[in-house]
């Protein structure tokens, strides 16, 4: 799984993804009760059924929340670190969350694979990363460590389940929350020989679910949370939607392009589906001579994209520059004209939300995520296909009232977005399960 199924945003200011953020939303994505207990919890948070949501922790600060819960030492697993090569949204996400509940006074370690020449042990921001194994190993040797008690051991455990899981509902003695971003389906054959491919599906259809079904779940949208509920038949009950945020550094600033730009960010991995974007872009050529394109971002399909590029003689106003650092990938979001997303697969789109805190909207992929991300009409455009999609950036580029009105949309959208509100509905998820445990 090198190409890291288990992505959900891309960014190109860290050579993973970049932002994440906020509570339990409504399907509006308007932002409900920082976290809703479900039918089985109690303000007490000791097992009475009530008929329907009840708020617990809401309003409270995370130090608060820890305190309430008793929640002082907290265990995190997870496949990357936020240093390896290959982190994506989930390492980004990962990071933003511990180190607010680190920063908050909470005893945080992290049990990751190795990064290659890094230290086995590092701080960061607070919190404790202790790097176990190698790449695929780090599932079985965790999975030891916790059935004999060398880890999982404190008040709370968070997994998160990045397309291999680490079957904490098994062998965890503290209370337990899993975060899981989207259902990875199609992408195993994508990124893994067939076989190999076929065995990491069934894994995660047929042996993991029924072990999670007691597990309090926690993902970023009210669609990526539909899927969960039909692809792995998890109950809905137990699953909580905490959206992710954006950076303070995405704002209005600077100057757009003054030609046509269109802006696309993440990891050159075949989920993105950038060969589309750029089937598309190749098309809108024709019709807008002036139109320029940036991707940005590293991975393994770059010689295909840049062989793709230079077939269709586009080298000239199709750029590829690789990993940006965070000024630079600022800068792009609000030169853009528009940002696209062409992903086969996302829990939330990260890159959406980010171009649009720079007052730029979106066109993307109507799936799982970026359902939730854009507001279909108001700050982008969800596309079905190739043709749709050609036709919405088209339209978006043409329609300077189309185009400003989607702009101060996309603003609205991402102003509701914060890492804090993030940390505090994910700590939210894990003191409700400390609060149920019998005394």
């Amino acid at each position: 799984m090198s190409a890291g199924p288990g992505e959900f945003g891309a960014a190109a200011g860290h050579p993973a993804d970049a932002s994440v953020t906020h509570l339990a939303t409504a399907r509006d994505g308007l932002p409900s009760a920082p976290y809703a207990a479900h039918s089985t919890d109690h303000p007490s948070g000791r097992g009475r059924t009530g008929s329907g949501p009840v708020p617990l922790f809401a309003g409270m600060p995370i130090g608060e929340i820890a305190e309430r819960a008793g929640l002082k030492r907290i265990d995190v697993l997870a496949w990357r670190d936020f240093d390896d090569p290959e982190a994506g949204g989930s390492e980004l996400h990962a990071h933003r969350v511990v180190a607010a509940w680190s920063k908050a006074g909470l005893d945080v370690s992290m049990t990751t694979s190795s990064v290659p020449g890094g230290r086995r042990v590092v701080r960061r921001d607070g919190y404790r990363v202790i790097r176990r194994a190698g790449r695929y190993s780090v599932f079985p040797r965790s999975i030891l460590s916790g059935a004999v008690g060398r880890i999982g051991t404190g008040d709370g455990v968070v997994e998160i389940w990045n397309g291999m899981p680490f079957f904490s509902p098994v062998w965890s003695r503290s209370p337990q929350i899993t975060f899981l971003h989207h259902v990875h389906a199609e992408m195993w054959k994508m990124v893994l020989p067939r076989g190999m491919a076929e065995a990491g599906h069934f894994l995660e259809h047929r042996i993991a679910p029924p072990l999670y079904r007691r597990s309090r779940i926690v993902t970023l949208s009210q669609s990526s949370k539909a899927e969960i509920v039909e692809r792995l038949h998890l109950p809905a009950e137990r699953i909580t939607v905490t959206p992710p945020g954006v950076e303070a550094r995405f704002a209005p600033g600077g100057e757009r392009s003054p030609v046509p730009l269109v802006v696309a960010v993440g990891r050159l991995v075949p989920v993105k589906q950038f060969h589309l974007l750029v089937e598309a872009l190749v098309r809108l050529k024709g019709e807008l001579p002036a139109l320029r394109a940036v991707i940005a971002g590293e991975g393994y399909e770059r010689p295909a994209l840049e062989a793709l590029i230079r077939g269709h003689g586009a080298e000239a106003w199709i750029e590829l520059p690789g990993f940006v650092d965070d000024d630079a990938l600022v800068d792009l979001y609000r030169s853009a004209w528009v940002v696209a997303s062409s992903s086969l697969r996302e829990g939330w789109g990260m890159t959406v939300t980010e171009a649009g805190a720079c007052g730029t909207p979106a066109v993307a992929t109507r799936i799982g995520g970026h359902e939730d991300a854009v507001v279909d009409g108001q700050s982008g455009i969800l596309v079905d296909g190739a043709d749709d999609m050609v036709r919405a950036l088209d339209a978006v580029l043409r329609d300077e009232v189309l185009r400003r009105r989607l702009g101060h949309g996309a603003l609205d959208r991402a102003a509701k977005l914060t890492w804090d509100a993030t940390a505090r509905g994910t700590l939210a998820a894990l003191g409700a399960e400390a609060l149920a445990r019998p005394d």
